[in-house]
């Protein structure tokens, strides 16, 4: 009998233990979170932008004395400078594969305020005189550009491009004061000169870098280089101009976003956890 106890027991404790074995399973080691890959297909994109920039005249010029039976002399501004100021602007693009992409955009350039003093003769006083001169310039520029994108490196696509098209340069009306060097209390009334508009070739240079905040929006930051050609800057009046800017060098820092109707998100496949028996 003991031994009929025995081995009912020893097949009962192998089959509690098999069963044990059986369902027993180790704890899941966590899977790593997996990065979102993002793959830029062909595709139209929207972009915005604003920025701030450095804006440098290259010199300003002008016709002191004329007269109805003389053109006068043409003659530099002693000192011309504009300050700094702001950009913003829009666009729509196309990319045509991971490595070029162009666009067309609409920029408008505000509120650069310009000081300028010229040397010449006094209208009541013996003289000589200086003059200090006063007005502001803004501007619209439409471009088209294409960029190589170099490569993506996580998140981040550096790019360059270069592009042309025009500005139209508006040039406030001119104030101009006179007063006498060695006496600068006896002044000459101001004079008021017509400000002109024109449409002008620009050309620009870009570098920057993309950065992916989801699937079809980036940031984009970067730096553009823009020269804008020379033309007309004030009328006559008074026996002086019409007046001329020698163009401009427009550097700016630029930061925006841009949507792209063509990226699509893909993420990496996850195996299915092991299961141990």
């Amino acid at each position: 009998m003991k031994r009929i106890l025995s081995g009912v027991v020893a097949i009962l404790l192998s089959g509690t233990a098999a069963y044990a074995a059986d369902v027993y399973q180790p704890p899941m080691e966590p899977v790593p979170e997996q990065p979102v890959e993002v793959i830029q297909t062909s595709g139209w994109y929207l972009r915005g932008d604003v920025g701030y920039a450095w804006n440098d005249l290259r010199g300003a010029n002008y016709y002191q004395g004329r007269s109805p039976t003389s053109p006068g002399n043409l003659i530099d501004f002693e000192t011309a400078d504009i300050d700094d100021s702001w950009v913003g602007g829009v666009g729509v693009g196309y990319q045509f594969n991971n490595y070029l992409r162009a666009d067309i955009t609409a920029d408008y350039w505000g509120g650069g305020d310009f000081t300028g003093s010229t040397v010449g003769g006094c209208g009541n006083f013996p003289g000589p005189c200086r003059s200090r001169d006063v007005t502001s310039v803004s501007a619209w520029s439409l471009m088209a550009n294409a960029y190589v994108d170099i490569g993506t490196y996580g998140a981040f696509t550096p790019y360059v491009g270069a592009g042309i098209g025009a500005t139209h340069v508006k040039w406030d009306k001119l104030r101009n004061t006179s007063c006498e060097i060695g006496n600068p209390g006896n002044c000459d009334p101001t004079t008021g000169h017509d400000g002109e508009s024109k449409w002008r070739f620009t050309y620009a240079l870009m570098a920057g870098t993309a950065i992916d905040l989801t699937c079809n929006l980036k940031a984009d930051v970067g730096y553009r280089f823009r020269q804008v050609d020379d033309g007309d800057m004030f009328g006559y009046a008074n026996g002086g101009g019409p007046g001329f800017d020698k163009g401009f060098y427009i550097h700016e820092a630029r930061a925006g976003l841009r949507y792209s109707f063509g990226s699509v998100c893909e993420v990496p496949y996850e195996p299915e956890p092991i299961v141990y028996k």
